[in-house]
């Protein structure tokens, strides 16, 4: 038999796979924001052509919340056309799973310092209280909608 024990630390494994994931979904999304950009205007970064349709002076960087954790996004800036991006939506900055999970707390009965505290634990970032106050009024406002439909 052999006195070799193997020993595995999970948390280390845990976490080295989040940060595994972290980085291919940011390194991912920020490759999709480039290459549209690039079908935006028409033209690859530093391209001289005609056919151009717009410039891309730089690009500003965005935190984007994610059940991996949070990644940074490099938005690119545009100058001549006027279009969103489709990866992700003007001012969104969590995933909308997040969302959703943040309106179901509070709606449990969940405090907002518990909330807190769960997003905390769960992504690595506190969610301040204004967020998950804003994100229940547009609930109450889906609810107020539904409860006033035409019958």
């Amino acid at each position: 038999m052999s006195d070799n024990i193997i020993q595995l630390n999970e948390a280390a494994i845990k976490d080295e796979l989040r940060d595994l994931v972290k980085n291919s979904v940011e390194e991912t999304l920020n490759a999709l924001l480039g290459h549209e950009a690039e079908e935006l205007v028409n033209a690859e970064r530093y391209e001289r052509s005609g056919d151009r349709k717009g410039y891309r002076p730089g690009h500003y960087d965005r935190i984007f919340t994610m059940t991996s954790g949070d990644v940074t996004l490099h938005i690119p800036k545009r100058k001549g056309i006027r279009s969103e991006t489709a990866i992700v939506e003007r001012y969104r900055r969590r995933e909308t799973s997040i969302e959703e999970a943040l309106t179901e707390m509070y709606l449990a009965g969940v405090s907002v310092c518990s909330v807190e505290d769960i997003t905390e634990a769960l992504w690595g970032t506190k969610v301040s209280p204004g967020t998950i106050s804003n994100l229940n009024q547009k609930v109450y406002e889906n609810i107020e909608k539904w409860r006033c439909r035409p019958r």
